[in-house]
């Protein structure tokens, strides 16, 4: 029998153990990538969008020209009509406001000419006088000359007045009214012309009375 043989020393000559080869290590692999491909993700080009699952198509890279999301284009057509129809409610506004304001002072102006007017057919004349004359024009017309005048007219009840000119201003706060015009009586008519002024009540500043020539 021979001798057992004996572990291998280190430095001597003989039989070696052979190597066993290491596996060289790789990279792990993504699932549905092969081997030595690159990711989708790690290659796109810098500035791009990359593209979303579902089959849409691909984004137009940054600096190039494409067609605008619709979405933002109907969001700015939607402000646009917005602007403009605001535009044209204010304009519809202050018209009808314009409108009110003229209407009303239009009525208040015939009010006062129906006023005084009915008071100086019934005869009342001093208190048409008192009533309607503003201080300046009583300055220059005295009721005792105002009131011959218009007696001289000799107007009774069958008298209608009926207004053709009717004019209201307004200036640096002062409104302003005229009213032109004719009393029509029994075989005769007589022109009439007034004029109102102020800023909260409005009084005769202008008065004419006279048979129709």
């Amino acid at each position: 029998m021979g001798n057992p043989q004996e572990p291998y020393q280190p430095g001597e000559p003989g039989f070696a153990p052979q190597q066993q080869p290491v596996p060289a290590q790789q990279s792990p692999v993504r699932s549905g990538q092969a081997y030595g491909t690159p990711s989708s993700a790690d290659e796109a080009p810098a500035g791009a969008y990359r593209n979303s699952a579902a089959g849409y198509p691909e984004a137009t890279p940054f600096g190039l020209p494409g067609q605008q999301p619709p979405a933002k284009g109907r969001r700015k057509l939607w402000v646009i009509l917005g602007s403009i129809g605001g535009v044209l409610l204010l304009v519809i506004l202050g018209i009808v406001i314009l409108v009110n304001v003229v209407g009303s002072a239009t009525n208040h102006a015939r009010g006062l000419a129906d006023g005084f007017t009915k008071l100086v057919i019934e005869g009342e004349n001093s208190k048409a006088y008192d009533d309607y004359l503003d201080p300046a024009l009583q300055e220059q017309l005295s009721k005792e000359a105002f009131i011959t005048g218009v007696e001289s007219l000799d107007m009774d009840g069958s008298c209608r007045p009926s207004y053709n000119d009717l004019k209201v201003s307004t200036e640096n706060g002062v409104k302003a009214a005229d009213v032109a015009g004719v009393i029509t009586c029994d075989g005769k008519e007589v022109d009439l012309a007034y004029r109102f002024e102020g800023t909260d009540q409005l009084k005769m500043t202008n008065i004419k009375l006279r048979p129709k020539a």
